[in-house]
């Protein structure tokens, strides 16, 4: 097993920064890594915008509800899945702007960012530093497309949060490859087999060294599935341009 795939499987959140500064040249790596991952078509449907500042870096930590981390880590980046560079085209030559409006062309947007932000985030990792997706940022996207000037056909995806890790916690362990790899078909039954699983992940709660826990892995989804998140996501991507059709 060589370094890059240890350091994969080795991957955790990391929600407590040392109080260190990630230079200019290790972030400019960082940022060489994300656009150099793999985009369809070579359409490059993504932006990144670092908050720098203060006081935005305030508001943005009120929305995700996440203050203490995504304040304290060194480095704050948010992942723009951005369409607004076609439409730009596509208006200065007359075209029209329907081939970038619906559901297809959002997925491929959307798939591009995530491929980014990963390939940083495993940049990152490399160099010993943590990092944290932070999906919260959707708890207010509206909020977040004011703060941040996002034009139409932009989607603020998630941020992510990298520093240098004062403490790691242990690392999850993931579902089987039984429950999730199979040949030529999607094998039901054996992917929804989960009592081996759910027997692991309740030992891991219950021996991890914080915040531990009386929990198993269907438990945890039971609950994150129990309501609807984010409704107004849909009606903010209507306003953003897209028919999501």
């Amino acid at each position: 097993m060589n370094q890059t795939i240890e350091n994969l499987i080795k991957h955790v959140s990391v929600r407590d920064f040392k109080d260190e500064t990630i230079s200019e040249n290790i972030k400019e790596e960082l940022i060489k890594a994300a656009q150099s991952g793999s985009t369809s078509e070579f359409v490059q449907a993504f932006s990144i915008i670092e908050i720098t500042d203060p006081d935005l870096r305030n508001q943005l930590s009120d929305i995700t509800i996440s203050s203490p981390h995504v304040k304290k880590a060194d480095t704050f980046y948010i992942f723009i899945a951005d369409l607004n560079r076609q439409a730009t085209m596509l208006k200065q030559h007359n075209q029209s702007l329907d081939s970038i409006k619906n559901m297809e062309s959002l997925l491929v947007a959307t798939v591009d960012t995530t491929i980014a932000a990963q390939n940083m985030a495993v940049a990152a990792e490399s160099m010993g530093l943590g990092i944290c997706y932070i999906g919260s940022i959707r708890n207010n996207i509206k909020q977040v497309a004011e703060l941040l000037n996002l034009p139409k056909y932009t989607f603020p995806l998630f941020g992510m949060t990298i520093g240098v890790p004062k403490v790691l916690n242990q690392t999850k362990p993931r579902l089987p490859m039984s429950n999730r790899v199979s040949k030529n078909t999607y094998d039901n039954q054996l992917f929804n087999d989960l009592s081996t699983y759910d027997k692991e992940v309740k030992d891991y709660y219950s021996n991890r060294k914080t915040n531990p826990q009386d929990t198993t892995w269907t438990e945890k989804n039971l609950t994150i599935f129990n309501h609807v998140h984010r409704p107004e996501v849909a009606d903010f991507l209507l306003e953003q341009g897209f028919s999501l059709h």
